[in-house]
This record gives C-alpha cells, sequence and structure tokens, in this order.
C-alpha cells in the first residue's frame, strides 16, 4: 500500500510537459507501428523482398535515424531551444506515411523509411533533453519511464488497429497504410498546442558544443555508458524479425501484427516501474537483469515457430525492453552535464545507430543463410558477450548531480 501510495505521489510530481511529450510520442507510434508491423510481411509477401533486404532496410533506417540525432541534439544545445527541432521532426515523421501506401518496389519503401526515420532522428535527442530540462535528478527514472510507457500504449495500440483493419479489409496493406496517417499527423498538433518549453538558458557567447573544448566536459563516466549501449545494441537486432518468426510458425497474415501488439503490451507495463526502480537500484545491475531476460527471450524464440513458444519469446523481448530503454535514457541524462544533453544524447545514438546496422544485417545474413534458430541463438551470444563486458568493465565513479 505504501508503495502504492509512493508511486502516486511520483506521478504527481511529474511535470505536465513530460505527459505532454509522451501523449505525442504515443500518437506517433500508433501511426509508425500500424505501418512497421505490416512492413516486413508487406515487403516479403507483396513486393517480394528477401530476408536480407529486410535486415538491411530496418538497419539502415534506425541507423540513420541515430545518426541524425546527433545533429539535432548538438543544434538543440546551441540554439538552446529544444521545441522547434522536436516539432519539425514530428512533422517530417507524419508527411512521410502516405509514400508507403504509394510503394511499387523495395526502393520506395527504403527512401520511405529513411525519410521518415530522419525525422526520428530530428526530434529523438531534443525531446529527451526536453525530459530532462523539465524534471529534477530525482524524478529522472520515472519521467523517463512514463514517457517511455506513454510511447509503448501507441507500438501496441497501433499493431492492434492494424490487424483489425487487415482482418476486416482482406489483408489490403495499402489501405491500412493511409489510415496510419491521421493519428501522426495528431501528434503534431498536440506538440504544437500542448507544449510550453523552459525558459532557454541565458549564455553571454553561444559555443559549438562539438568543440573540443565542450566535448572535453563529457567525462568517462558518460563514455562508458556509451560503449555500454553499443554492445547492448549489437545483442538486440530490429524487431521486424520477430514478425518474420511468428509468420513461419503458420500464422495468417492478419494476425501477425498482434506479436507487436504482445511485446509492447508488456513493453508498456513494465517502463514505469522499471523507470521508477532505476532511480533506487545500481544502473549495471538493473542493466545486466535486462540482458539476461533478452538472452531468454532469443533462447526461447531460437526454440520453435510454434506460436505459443513465439509468443512466450516476445514477452520476454518486451520485459526487456520495458527494463533497460528509459533505463539507458537516464544514465545519458545522469552522466551530461546540463548545456551539453542533447549533444551527449546525439552521439549515443550515433554510436547505438552504427552498432544497430551491424546487427541487423547480420541477422539477416544469418536469416537468409542458416535460418532463423541461428539468428536467435546469434543475438542470445552477443548478449552473452554484453554481460560479460558489464561485469569485467567496471564504470567510472559518476559525478553527484550533473543538473548545473
Amino acid at each position: 500500500m505504501k508503495q502504492v501510495e509512493t508511486s502516486q505521489r511520483i506521478w504527481r510530481q511529474i511535470p505536465r510537459g513530460v505527459w505532454v511529450l509522451g501523449g505525442v510520442s504515443m500518437l506517433m507510434d500508433v501511426s509508425s507501428e500500424m505501418i512497421h508491423s505490416l512492413l516486413p510481411l508487406f515487403m516479403v509477401t507483396t513486393l517480394g523482398a528477401s530476408a536480407l533486404a529486410v535486415g538491411l532496410i530496418e538497419g539502415l533506417a534506425e541507423a540513420t535515424a541515430l545518426v541524425v540525432k546527433v545533429f539535432s541534439g548538438v543544434l538543440s544545445d546551441y540554439l538552446g531551444r529544444r521545441k522547434g527541432l522536436a516539432v519539425f521532426g514530428y512533422a517530417l515523421g507524419a508527411l512521410t506515411k502516405p509514400l508507403f501506401a504509394l510503394a511499387s518496389g523495395a526502393s520506395v519503401v527504403l527512401a520511405a523509411r529513411l525519410i521518415d526515420r530522419v525525422g526520428k532522428g530530428v526530434r529523438g535527442a531534443p525531446r529527451d533533453a526536453l525530459v530532462a530540462d523539465l524534471v529534477p535528478p530525482p524524478l529522472r527514472g520515472a519521467a523517463f519511464g512514463l514517457r517511455q510507457a506513454l510511447d509503448t500504449v501507441g507500438a501496441f495500440i497501433g499493431p492492434l488497429i492494424a490487424a483489425g483493419l487487415m482482418f476486416w479489409w482482406d489483408d489490403d496493406f495499402r489501405s491500412v497504410f493511409w489510415v496510419a496517417v491521421l493519428p501522426g499527423l495528431l501528434s503534431v498538433a498536440l506538440l504544437v498546442a500542448g507544449l510550453r518549453e523552459p525558459e532557454a538558458r541565458t549564455v553571454a557567447v553561444r559555443r559549438n558544443p562539438i568543440r573540443h573544448e565542450s566535448l572535453r566536459r563529457l567525462d568517462r563516466a558518460y563514455w562508458w555508458v556509451v560503449a555500454v549501449g553499443a554492445v547492448f545494441t549489437l545483442a538486440r537486432f530490429s524487431e521486424a524479425f520477430l514478425v518474420l518468426r511468428a509468420q513461419e510458425g503458420g500464422l495468417a497474415l492478419a494476425w501477425v501484427p498482434l506479436v507487436m501488439v504482445a511485446m509492447n503490451v508488456v513493453y508498456a507495463a513494465s517502463a514505469y516501474p522499471f523507470g521508477q526502480l532505476s532511480d533506487r537500484m545500481d544502473h549495471r545491475t538493473l542493466l545486466a537483469c535486462g540482458l539476461g531476460v533478452l538472452i531468454l527471450a532469443d533462447v526461447v524464440l531460437a526454440w520453435s515457430a510454434a506460436w505459443p513458444t513465439v509468443l512466450a519469446g516476445v514477452l520476454f523481448w518486451g520485459l526487456h525492453m520495458g527494463m533497460t530503454q528509459g533505463l539507458l535514457a537516464a544514465m545519458v541524462a545522469a552522466t551530461a552535464p546540463a548545456d551539453l544533453r542533447g549533444t551527449a544524447f546525439g552521439v549515443f545514438n550515433l554510436v547505438s545507430g552504427g552498432a544497430m546496422l551491424v546487427a541487423s544485417l547480420l541477422a539477416g545474413l544469418l536469416w537468409d543463410s542458416l535460418g532463423s534458430r541461428v539468428t536467435f541463438l546469434a543475438g542470445a551470444g552477443f548478449a552473452v558477450l554484453a554481460v560479460l563486458v558489464l561485469c569485467v568493465a567496471r564504470p567510472p565513479v559518476p559525478p553527484t548531480d550533473r543538473a548545473h
């Protein structure tokens, strides 16, 4: 009872702006996941693409988003303002959605994914930095967990709507893609009207955040987080392969998006509680536990393509996401100076983007040459390596407070 009361008190302390950012993320994820939960199947069954092509497109798309975050984060630090960049990024993502409905080949899908992910990259670092700007250090884990939870609510509502429409419209991919345009536009409207950005920092002279003198202020504790995040990302390839694994088990096309629904229900339910826990628990220990759950997910998914087994693996995958994604964001915020948070998130995501590209390409190659079972066993192997890195490479002593 006391724990529930504490949780409710923390919820009330989280600023309204964080809730708005969570709602914006939720609406955009409804839009994006209506498409992404069907896109691997659309590419393989309608456009005739291979698993390697799926891995290449997904890897390039996610890497593009993470690379662009560097520049948007740096720009938001230089300007001392973040909302405008976030609005532009969400608007770009919303306006690319019709391209998926119009796609006639894999090259159009690739172009649409890249432009869409540029939008994600533009908004990502400024949005995360906004969360850190809006809340005091003792609430950061809970705030990032809350935003991630709301984001993930959209990530399971989107595939749920997609599955219903696919069933209703007899597997008409393109009609579902057109419907996805609406929640994307609503997310932009909510951000424009609902968020008031904190007052800009007063600085005598604007400085380039990526000058050598500025980057030197990102100390060893921050770079340790970057290194851990990269190794962690190598162990976690694109969720597109979860969708393909479900199809291997003979699941009807209309029901395959429910795989993403199941994953994201667990993700959404666990992100906020684990975000709160990260404010009180050793970060390295919690991250290692999340990697342990990822290993379990990979082993289960490698075991069988039967629907009950795939479902169990997907649920474990969602749990590991809830345990780790908000935690990594909080770790970056805790180790970066306030005026370099956008840059810090951008650099972190640049390195993670390279790792995501490598992981997805490797997953696609293994899938085409050796089969899905080997793909998931390789993911488990990288996760074991990440745990070993956590055990061997002890973090530097973190600063007591990087809020100022």
